[in-house]
């Protein structure tokens, strides 16, 4: 079969394979499709991810597709059904899946090889975080269950309530994610970035405000302008920025909280007033990947059309495209998803 490999930074190369062998408790699925996302582009820049991928590696992890053959434990599942598998699994046993962080699991089992022809789904993943994909629902729709399942997470983290104002700085596709859920949760939207394409898709998600910051002097007091001078109830950070980070913080009303859920390059500081953070009682949270039971409720969302594909997908390709589909995301001229089709 033909699959995409990471060798290193900036270094895939999609070549012939073997396709994967399945033991006992896994699936193999027929790669329907694959997403890019930004954390691949990251891992592509990079050439590595310290928990997730280390290459040499085969790469890719947001999917759907067709299962063709099942191992001989497998019960839930047989050839033939349409299904989306998450790229992880807790192992349910440890002190955080105990505590319901499943997230933070120490034994949480990755899977990548989305960019491929076909991939093996190992026995945990099948066993905890794969679902049928409902018969109305597309492919490429499924497949947003895993980026939108870490959103879903970050708004849960966030106690978003119906009514809050929520600020959400960064637009790519995580960003216009959490526009689009926040609006349907009930809560008015500010929208910030930096080009003002990406604030027109904020638009179309349903935000409230646009705010293009190169051309704001005073984004603190444009949301004070908009809430009545508190500041907003919660402060969406999906840009991974430290001067994003400590921005955040002062959009913030008393007792608001502010989650940074774009991660920051390794060994950075950020500078927060301690005088704010205690008398206001301001919460900085902060939101990693997702857990079983997000998978399926983002699955679940899909169906109902909260989300769709087309509002992020901007295009397909084939897998043969796939590095330089990535080195367009990497240069930021392209800003949503593309789906590759193998």
């Amino acid at each position: 079969m033909q699959a995409a490999v990471l060798y290193g930074k900036e270094d895939v190369k999609v070549e012939s394979v073997e396709v994967p062998k399945i033991g006992p408790g896994d699936v193999l699925v027929r790669v329907k499709a694959a997403l890019t996302c930004g954390t691949d582009v990251k891992v592509f820049r990079r050439g590595y991810h310290a928990r997730m991928i280390q290459p040499p590696a085969l790469f890719g992890h947001e999917l759907a597709g067709d299962i063709v053959a099942a191992g001989s434990a497998v019960s839930k599942f047989r050839a033939g059904d349409r299904v989306v598998a998450a790229n992880s699994a807790p192992c349910g046993n440890c002190f955080y899946c105990k505590k319901h962080l499943e997230n933070l699991c120490d034994d949480l089992l990755f899977n990548n090889g989305a960019y491929a022809e076909f991939i093996r789904i190992p026995s945990r993943i099948v066993e905890k975080n794969t679902y049928r994909i409902p018969a109305h629902v597309d492919y490429q729709d499924a497949a947003l269950a895993e980026p939108l399942a870490c959103v879903l997470r970050g708004l849960e983290e966030s106690h978003v309530r119906p009514g809050d104002t929520v600020v959400v700085i960064g637009l790519g596709p995580i960003g216009l994610m959490f526009v689009r859920m926040a609006k349907v949760m009930g809560a008015r939207v500010i929208a910030m970035a930096r080009r003002h394409e990406q604030l027109e898709d904020a638009r179309r998600m349903g935000a409230a405000h646009l705010v293009c910051l190169p051309e704001s002097d005073d984004p603190v007091g444009l949301v004070r302008g908009l809430t009545d001078g508190r500041g907003a109830d919660v402060v969406i950070e999906a840009v991974g920025k430290p001067e994003v980070w400590n921005l955040s913080v002062q959009l913030l009303r008393k007792g608001g909280t502010v989650n940074f859920f774009g991660g920051c390059p390794n060994d950075t500081r950020v500078d927060l007033d301690t005088n704010m953070l205690h008398y206001s009682e301001i919460t900085c949270k902060a939101s990693f990947h997702h857990t079983p039971g997000l998978i399926q409720d983002a699955l679940e969302a899909v169906s109902r059309r909260d989300i769709c594909a087309t509002d992020f997908i901007a295009g397909q390709a084939p897998l043969s495209s796939l590095r330089d589909v990535l080195r367009m995301l990497m240069n930021s001229s392209g800003r949503l998803k593309t789906a590759i089709i193998p």
